[in-house]
């Protein structure tokens, strides 16, 4: 018994923070935003195949969700636009698969990343599981992203991308450029609209005591 102990694969990795994160049984205690802004930064997105000198990567990603789900919900409560910030968190320690390898990991790693986002949401102060509505709006927005991405720095054509991830509304996406930035710029506008979202969830929620 001992020595299937010993055998065990280790499930856990050690952050910058100093915590110590179980991937197979994740706590809110162990989740810290700088260790997520620092990961996030630092995994690109498109497995790397963009165009420029750096890579873009999730945390880029991430704000940009933020961006389009607000334009798309000007309504919608601080809560959840912070959790279309987080909507990709946990691959602060998993990586970002691309569609098709997660097609073949299988169930696996779609339960591997709920028990991640439902400890990231319990340690900012969100439900551990969403609403349906709020979950279908962030990814309308996430495939808005996808879109962007694709044709723009992905070397997707238009046409292509519009049977992948469907043509947005031009309204949605007027301004938006895309510009991959070194990761520490990212991770320091990742952390500062992370700072910005709580204070108003918190001005929010006083507001409604």
């Amino acid at each position: 018994m001992a020595r299937a102990a010993q055998a065990r694969p280790r499930a856990w990795q050690r952050m910058l923070s100093g915590r110590r994160l179980d991937l197979l049984d994740p706590t809110p205690v162990d989740i810290e935003i700088a260790d997520i802004a620092h990961g996030l930064a630092f995994v690109a997105r498109w497995n790397g195949q963009t165009t420029g000198d750096w890579p873009y990567s999730v945390a880029e990603h991430s704000l940009l969700v933020e961006e389009l789900f607000a334009r798309a919900q000007p309504a919608a409560p601080v809560r959840w636009r912070l959790a279309a910030l987080l909507h990709d968190a946990p691959e602060y320690v998993i990586g970002d698969m691309i569609s098709p390898v997660k097609s073949a990991v299988g169930p696996d790693y779609g339960a591997l990343e709920a028990r991640l986002s439902a400890a990231i949401h319990i340690r900012f102060g969100l439900p551990a599981l969403l609403p349906a509505s709020v979950k279908r709006a962030i990814k309308a927005a996430d495939r808005v992203s996808a879109w962007l991405e694709a044709t723009r720095i992905a070397g997707f054509s238009e046409p292509e991308a519009d049977r992948f991830f469907g043509r947005p509304t031009p309204a949605l996406i007027a301004g938006l450029r895309l510009n991959p930035r070194p990761p520490v710029a990212v991770r320091a506008d990742y952390l500062a609209r992370h700072a910005e979202l709580l204070a108003a969830l918190d001005a929010e929620t006083g507001a409604r005591a």
